[in-house]
């Protein structure tokens, strides 16, 4: 595996605040500029908050993946700035193929390659795109010859809902760009998104938020989510008979009062409030007996299927949490679903 870092990223920020402010999707720079207020500084938790949602040590899921040494890992890029100073970047793994053809310079247009975006869990408060785990989920995905997007996104409780999902729809929206989609050789069509836990619910919204076209903006063409919570509404965490530690979680992502009878933010938070016919295929799955209701899958699923949208849907035995289900097994369900909703990758 090859890996290379931008000039800036952790060991060099003064050029990430130039490349930043010129790789804004969709703003100006001028006036993004002149919202700021702090120095740029990128997401880098430290060892405690990066941390996998994956609590045990046991080799489970993502782990029992043994990466090829043949891939291509682009570290720390900018992808935006926020308002508040906060400096995004991502991770791009892509195949060794895709690495030299665009590193030669050649029009990749009629063997563009499909994308997808990582999206690492950790209850909207913690986790990294290249801790240990989400670094072999972005891995598995460009090994499956896919050019995968590993993002950070603002994390609880600097930062509260649509922070998170503002971001991850940036990271569409900058890989879309003219350079990205020339640079990793990107079809601007066929862009998915996958995630697990908190990064599930993300993907899961970076889905259903907008309509029409999937190759525009921030719309992607496929979702394939894990364990993610989904109906963060009070009536559904209610129905679903949620822990006490869901509801705090899902309290401090949405900014409300602990114990508060309504929060406004649920519903717009709750992916199933925004489906409609022209989004995308979904793959939703998660354990029979885990931290996350069961009854948050089978409601989205109903909604998912009364709203028109292809849906596959899996449950497994036992409490394996997000990437924790990511076994072979469910790799291939999850390569499988991405390559049919994406299209074929020319290996």
């Amino acid at each position: 595996m090859t890996r290379t870092r931008s000039s800036g990223g952790r060991g060099g920020r003064t050029r990430l605040v130039l490349v930043a402010a010129a790789a804004l999707a969709g703003v100006a720079v001028t006036g993004v500029l002149s919202g700021f207020h702090l120095p740029l500084q990128p997401i880098d938790p430290d060892a405690a908050e990066s941390r996998s949602e994956l609590a045990s040590v046991v080799p489970i899921g993502i782990r029992t993946f043994e990466a090829p040494s043949d891939l291509v890992v682009d570290e720390d890029l900018p992808y935006g700035a926020r308002e508040d100073g906060t400096l995004l970047t991502l991770d791009v793994c892509r195949p060794a193929r895709a690495a030299a053809t665009t590193d030669a310079g050649t029009d990749g247009a009629a063997g563009a390659l499909p994308a997808v975006v990582s999206i690492h869990g950790g209850s909207w408060a913690r986790g990294d795109k290249a801790n240990a785990d989400w670094r072999n989920v972005c891995l598995w995905l460009a090994s499956e010859g896919f050019v995968a997007v590993s993002v950070n996104y603002r994390l609880v409780p600097d930062a509260v809902f649509p922070a998170q999902l503002d971001d991850v729809a940036l990271a569409v929206e900058w890989l879309r760009e003219p350079e990205q989609l020339a640079e990793y050789g990107i079809d601007p069509g066929r862009i998915g998104a996958f995630g697990g836990s908190a990064g599930g619910s993300l993907a899961a919204l970076l889905g259903t938020h907008g309509d029409g076209p999937l190759d525009t903006g921030s719309r992607v063409a496929a979702v394939a989510e894990l364990s993610g919570p989904l109906g963060l509404t009070g009536r559904a965490l209610d129905a679903d008979g949620a822990s006490p530690w869901l509801r705090s979680i899902v309290t401090d992502y949405l900014g409300c009062e602990p114990g508060a009878a309504a929060c406004e933010a649920a519903a717009e938070a709750s992916a199933a409030t925004h489906l409609d016919p022209s989004d995308p295929p979904m793959f939703v799955a998660q354990s029979d007996a885990e931290a996350i209701p069961l009854g948050q899958q089978t409601a989205f699923v109903a909604a998912l299927q009364a709203a028109g949208v292809p849906v596959e849907s899996l449950v497994v035995p036992g409490s394996a949490h997000s990437i924790g289900i990511l076994d072979a097994p469910m790799r291939a369900r999850v390569a499988a679903f991405l390559h049919a909703a994406l299209g074929p990758v020319v290996r």
